[in-house]
């Protein structure tokens, strides 16, 4: 859940970016790309770390 998530926000940020930089639309949709992927790393290794801290017992 947390994964999809961060891509979500990543999408939306990446997006934003690349609009408030003037960027056409395969722009957006790279900058989009980019940043979900990375939001999505980023929620894997939280969601990792969260079940390993909290919910290993």
């Amino acid at each position: 859940m947390i994964v999809i998530i961060m891509g979500l926000i990543g999408a939306v940020i990446g997006g934003q970016t690349a609009r408030k930089r003037q960027g056409n639309r395969k722009d957006i949709a790279q900058y989009a790309a980019g940043y979900g992927i990375a939001f999505m790393l980023a929620g894997l290794i939280i969601t990792v770390l969260v079940d390993r801290l909290f919910l290993a017992g």
